[in-house]
């Protein structure tokens, strides 16, 4: 992060020390496994995405995410059911994803198949349903979801419930979150709570100020700030994480939030027509980054404070560089280790507008 900065003429001492995890084990709250054509479920290799290395143990899950997958890997096994096969694309089971909530225990399984759970595959639907609920009555959601397209994602054209309902609860930071099988959420809710303290204090959110959280979400960032702000408006392109901020505020009481499903250029003139200057404004782009038209619509906003969240130091650096000639500063940086045995690190920064 020091090296990366200094390229971009930043005084690399406003770095602090990375904040670490005292128990860097089982922190996943989700994981995503892969079905082989042989129909065995586990991860893939390292930079090899047509191999699949069968599932024994895996020491970052969550111990209810280990115990699911390999029920379903049992059941698999047991009734016989191809893996889906990448290149001829033929074969039923391609995925299966596991939410676990550290704070309300609730779990979340989804298997993804290309084929529906009806006719012949109607009891082994009813089995696995019963295997599941018998060994995990944490489970509060268990869905099939038909994904039928060529592309290697865990999408879902239709969803069919087995057990349960279609999302969990999970908190963060005291605030309740609905999380669906597609919703983005920090991994390691430990660490994500620390990151958001951290936003928090760089931050100083203030009763009168007005602020924009920029790939606002779910409302991560959203609910915590809105708490502590006269109003926030959340910009997020994908609308269905902008449904789920507004469920998750009204959830939680917070009725000073006004949420846009559009993108971040786009979204930045619209809050600004209807919301004015805001004095803070929060950003959390994905690893890509925001990009230099985004941030020099943020200069232009003349927003007193920005914070920026970045899950990939060399954007966040690029990104912050186009802020310099509008009048900002680089106070602090502070990594976080929301990602304990790889080599990736979350940072939050803080820059502030010159008088």
């Amino acid at each position: 992060m020091k090296a990366l900065l200094e390229q971009h003429g930043f005084d690399p001492n406003v770095v602090r020390g990375t904040i670490g995890m005292e128990h860097p084990w089982h922190y996943r709250n989700k994981m995503e496994f892969t079905f082989s054509p042989e129909g065995l479920l586990g991860l893939h290799e390292h930079g090899n995405f047509r191999q699949v290395i069968s599932l024994e143990t895996c020491l970052i899950a969550g111990e209810k995410i280990v115990k699911a997958a390999m029920e379903v890997a049992r059941w698999a096994r047991d009734h016989r059911l191809p893996g889906y096969h990448k290149d001829t694309h033929e074969g039923l089971l391609r995925h299966l994803m596991v939410r676990e909530s550290f704070a309300t225990g609730e779990v979340m399984v989804a298997l993804f198949a290309t084929e529906a759970p009806e006719g012949d595959l109607q009891e082994a639907a009813a089995d696995l349903t019963e295997r599941i609920t018998k060994a995990l009555p944490e489970v509060k959601s268990l869905l099939w979801l038909e994904n039928r397209a060529w592309a290697d994602r865990t999408q879902a054209e239709q969803t069919h419930v087995l057990a349960g309902r279609d999302f969990i609860y999970d908190e963060l930071c005291g605030f309740r979150y609905r999380l669906w099988f597609d919703t983005f959420f920090q991994t390691n809710p430990v660490q994500a709570a620390k990151l958001v303290e951290q936003a928090l204090e760089m931050g100083n959110p203030q009763p009168h100020e007005k602020m924009i959280d920029l790939f606002c979400g779910v409302g991560t960032f959203s609910l915590p700030f809105a708490k502590r702000v006269k109003a926030l408006a959340g910009i997020e392109i994908v609308e269905t994480s902008i449904e789920s901020a507004k469920r998750n505020a009204k959830d939680n009481g917070i009725d000073n939030t006004y949420f846009l499903a559009r993108d971040a250029r786009r979204g930045i003139d619209e809050v600004l027509e209807q919301f004015g200057r805001p004095e803070l404004l929060l950003l959390d782009p994905p690893r890509s980054g925001a990009g230099g038209k985004v941030m020099r619509k943020i200069g232009r906003a003349q927003p007193e404070r920005v914070v920026y969240v970045s899950c990939n130091p060399e954007t966040l650096a690029a990104d912050m560089a186009e802020l310099v000639p509008f009048g900002y500063t680089l106070k602090i940086v502070q990594p976080v280790d929301l990602f304990p045995h790889t080599a990736h690190v979350e940072c939050c920064a803080l820059l502030v507008k010159s008088s």
